[in-house]
């Protein structure tokens, strides 16, 4: 057919258009459910099971086939092929996003800074309204050229007649606002009318197409009740089932429009614009209906991730956001708007159904508007990956990007290398593509890369993984090599840790993710169990499974069972409900888990019931109540659907049921088989999951067992070092005894310990090293010749035990060795130089539990400088993961000393000293192989 015009009349249409459909349900392995009706009235979902991402892959595919541009709403609007034939018969052509012309935005004011004392996030909007009122804040653009624009001064002044009309509604300050609203003007003024008004906003997400209202909201009254919401923004046809939604959320008083709360006469005085600790945002983690968790974010919460996340990004006044991101997520309401918000840069936002129907949109709104930062979860960019051909992006240029995103879910490796390679060609550089980790129990961000990194690809052994937890480097043409994409390094006052059975684990070992800093939420709102699960001691879980390595961040799966599906995540245990109580089905027997599907670089939703029936018709018409009981819960059916005799779901002893060992029998095949192959399902169960407990419980045994080991070693060889050293007559011989008892130890402990690099032959030279475990100074003595004179605090001198047997040893005591800050203890450092003694500098003061080298002190340098000494940079790797900092446990660790070439000094001024410090610490920052902790 020819693609540049459409059949002339609908009955040539209706083929070919049923023909597409049936085309791409056979490519989807989808069965469309028989009827005797017109094929053309069947239900997208219900009968051809068509999800959003089908069904803006078939309409696309019918834009093609018939020469045409639908509205993106169509997306939302069509039940079914009926009504996009109808749309046919309207269409109008829509020029293709490559000829549209809109202005580049004008930055102004660029100079002006973020409103870094603000405490709250009224504050912040009432700091850019007066300061830059007419400034174009954000666009709500629909990719056909009809852009709505608001300016700050029309955001803050619309958002208080909002407010004051919440106020005459009967809303208090602490109250929560349910915020119902598809991406439009309207969800930013119901945003800040609440804040303004002292309430909550608590966004939910819109329903996928408004015939679907007064369901949807049915299914949010979980949500509703377990917020305490008492009132609703929404559109005007929610007023027509607020009395039903009433019955069952005891708080709700009534549904209202922006439109009624902005003509609401009166309202009297605001309330002011709270206090920091106060809840800025309650945001749910899912649209789950049967087991809702409010996130609480204080305002301190939001603008301690923004500010952090902007650091990160270097982002400013001159950067433009360009966004899809559904406003309901947090990835999209603070990661995209309210930070583009803080820092003043002009945010474009479409609606995500624009971008499901036209991803190409997207890349153009980019492209026309010169965008430099946005954010997508993984399918994104598959989804542009598969869907645009070259036609369509004829001319497109994304130069312009500095960062974007790539989070909020699984970050696939291939996917960053496939569409980095393509998109090249575009302008598109490697080093923009920037996989992130967060989650909304820290607002949004959490770890993200150095700016102008390009992606890291971790290559380890699957096996290794798998059975030890360990993820040890293999090579990429390896058969059992697995990837992962480093998600970078927490953000700035954040904190991660890995940690395993017995406490945190070491570089490159799995496990569960944890996560403080003041980013991090007090809790979920009215769920005191759910808030004491979520925490532990002043940690948080984050239910993720991962490794660091080199300080990146790397997530290698969910403890939990959420699947992530094209960005959603969906919570087995309310579809599990939902299928469990459809009658033939046999309650608390179905099982609900994700696959990962390679070509869409998504999972795939599987669902597993039990059922004693046996007759084929009426098995087909189980399977067809279940996905039906699917849609009414996600608005979108399961990619499979299986029904299975009696006991065919694996169950622990207690009868909970196991959704991972189920997963691994449909992967392989024999979930569903006849019950002589009952014995081989037993074999493969006990594989899967008893033998890696038994493995997991023996890496725990040998840890505690070497951990108790280590300590007797230490212990038994200090109880040597310390007589010895402080009866043996001459430093010479303590300095001997000590490093053959360092050494000792080591052996004994069974870390090796590799050296590289020599020892210079000049005399007594200035030695800086990298400073990262309490364990630093027993390898320092295995290695140091001679009789090294360690600089250490002054604390130290006054202590019992530690004090004579430092003396002992040459130990120079000073408060603080740092010129700048006028130290009267230089001149003690100087004189032992100039003596002739080799002084040990740890020239970043302190460590930290966290991977990073810190800033460096100034003081060992100027005195190098001054005296002409040559320096020498150690950098020592494997301590913190031996002892980490702020714990008392042990783990093996090979540890490596890299010794560098000495550095002289270039003059005898502070700025040769200031030089030569840079360049002592770029040589040890690159022998750790530890990110850069002193980075601004």
């Amino acid at each position: 057919m020819d693609q540049g015009a459409a059949p002339a009349g609908t009955g040539q249409q209706e083929a070919p258009l049923l023909a597409i459909a049936r085309a791409l349900a056979r490519e989807l392995n989808l069965k469309p459910r028989p009827g005797s009706r017109n094929p053309l009235d069947l239900s997208l979902e219900r009968d051809w099971g068509f999800d959003s991402l089908s069904r803006a892959e078939l309409l696309l595919r019918i834009e093609r086939a018939f020469g045409t541009n639908f509205s993106a709403a169509l997306l939302q609007k069509a039940e079914s092929l009926r009504d996009i034939l109808a749309a046919l018969e309207r269409a109008a052509a829509l020029p293709r996003p490559g000829v549209e012309m809109v202005t580049p935005l004008t930055s102004d004011a660029l100079a002006t800074p973020a409103p870094t004392d603000a405490p709250t996030l009224v504050d912040v909007l009432d700091w850019h309204a007066s300061r830059h009122a007419d400034r174009t804040h954000l666009i709500v653009t629909g990719g056909d050229g009809q852009d709505i624009r608001l300016t700050y001064r029309a955001l803050a002044e619309r958002s208080r007649m909002v407010a004051r009309g919440l106020r005459q509604s009967g809303v208090e300050p602490g109250d929560r606002v349910a915020i119902m609203l598809p991406t439009s003007t309207d969800f930013f003024l119901a945003f800040f009318g609440a804040l303004y008004a002292g309430a909550v906003p608590t966004p939910i997400y819109p329903p996928a197409r408004p015939s679907q209202l007064a369901e949807h909201l049915i299914r949010q009254a979980g949500i509703l009740r377990n917020a305490g919401a008492v009132l609703l923004i929404s559109v005007d046809e929610a007023a027509s089932v607020t009395a039903l939604l009433r019955l069952q959320v005891d708080s709700l008083r009534t549904s209202t429009t922006v439109e009624n709360l902005e003509n609401t006469p009166g309202g009297g005085a605001l309330p002011g614009g709270g206090r920091p600790q106060d809840m800025a945002l309650l945001q749910y983690t899912s649209g789950s209906t049967g087991d809702p968790k409010g996130v609480m974010l204080s305002h301190a919460n939001v603008l301690a991730n923004i500010r952090a996340m902007g650091e990160a990004m270097q982002a400013g006044p001159a950067d433009i956001f360009v966004s899809w991101l559904p406003l309901y997520h947090d990835m999209g309401l603070i990661g995209a708007w309210l930070g583009s918000l803080y820092f003043a840069a002009p945010f474009i936002v479409m609606p995500p159904v624009t971008f499901l129907v036209r991803p190409e949109q997207w890349l153009w709104t980019i492209h026309r508007h010169r965008g430099t930062l946005s954010a997508a979860p993984n399918f994104a960019f598959e989804l542009c990956l598969g869907k645009l051909d070259d036609s369509m992006l004829s001319g497109l240029n994304l130069d312009c990007l500095r960062m974007v995103a790539n989070g909020s879910e699984a970050v696939g490796p291939d996917t960053v290398r496939r569409f980095t390679a393509r998109f090249a060609a575009y302008g598109f550089r490697p080093d923009a593509m920037a996989p992130v980790y967060g989650l909304a129990e820290n607002a949004v961000g959490l770890a993200f890369p150095p700016l102008g990194r390009q992606p890291v690809i971790d290559r380890v052994d699957r096996r290794a993984l798998a059975e030890r937890g360990s993820a040890e480097p293999t090579a990429a043409d390896d058969p059992e090599v697995l990837e992962f994409v480093a998600c970078g390094q927490p953000l700035a006052g954040h904190e991660i840790r890995i940690i395993g059975p017995l406490g945190e684990v070491g570089e490159r070992q799995e496990g569960h993710l944890q996560f403080r800093g003041p980013s991090a939420t007090a809790g979920y709102f009215a769920d005191t169990e759910k808030t004491a699960e979520l925490f532990d001691g002043d940690w948080l879980n984050s239910g993720d499974l991962g490794y660091i390595a080199n300080g990146d961040v790397f997530i290698t799966g969910r403890s939990k069972d959420i699947i992530i599906r094209a960005g959603q995540h969906i919570y087995p245990e309310e579809v599990e409900r939902a299928v469990g109580q459809v009658p033939g089905i046999r309650r608390g027997c179905v099982a609900v888990f994700g696959v990962r599907d390679r070509p869409t670089a998504t999972e795939r939703m599987i669902v597993v019931a039990e059922t004693r029936e046996t007759d084929a018709d009426r098995l087909a018409a189980l399977r067809e109540q279940a996905i039906a009981a699917v849609v009414r819960v996600l608005d979108a059916p399961p990619e499979a659907t299986l029904l299975l005799p009696p006991r065919s779901i694996p169950k622990t002893s207690s009868g909970k049921l196991r959704r991972s060992e189920t997963r691994k029998l449909f992967e392989y095949g024999v979930l569903g088989r006849q019950p002589d192959s009952r014995f081989r399902q037993v074999l493969r169960l006990f594989a899967a999951s008893i033998l890696p407990q038994a493995r997991r419980m023996g890496r725990a045994l040998r840890s505690l067992i070497y951990a108790g080991w280590w300590w007797c070693v230490l212990i038994g060889c200090a109880g040597i070092a310390y007589p010895g050293v402080m009866l043996l007559p001459r430093k010479r011989w303590r300095w001997a005894l000590l490093r053959r008892l360092a050494r000792l130890a080591l052996r004994l402990m069974r870390i090796r310990l590799d050296v590289t690099g020599t020892w210079p032959t000049i005399p007594a030279p200035m030695v800086v090293t990298s400073h990262a475990s309490y364990f630093d100074s027993l390898v320092l003595a295995a290695v140091l010749p001679g009789q090294p004179v360690f600089v250490a605090k002054q604390e130290l001198n006054g202590q019992i035990v530690a004090g004579p047997f430092l003396r002992a040893l040459g130990t120079l005591f000073v408060d603080r060795i740092d010129p700048e800050g006028g130290v009267e203890d230089t001149g003690k450092a100087m004189d032992a130089a100039r003596a002739g003694c080799a002084l040990v500098f740890f020239p970043e003061g302190t460590f930290t539990r966290a991977p990073g080298v810190l800033p460096f002190r100034l003081g060992a340098f100027v005195i190098a400088a001054r005296l002409g000494l040559s320096v020498l940079p150690l950098a020592l790797r494997g301590t913190r993961s031996v002892l980490r900092g702020e714990q008392w446990w042990p783990r093996r660790h090979d540890v490596a000393v890299r010794i560098g070439a000495p550095l002289a000094p270039d003059g005898d001024d502070f700025a040769a000293a200031v030089r030569l410090r840079d360049a002592a610490r770029l040589v040890i920052l690159t022998g750790t192989g530890e990110p850069d902790a002193g980075r601004p």
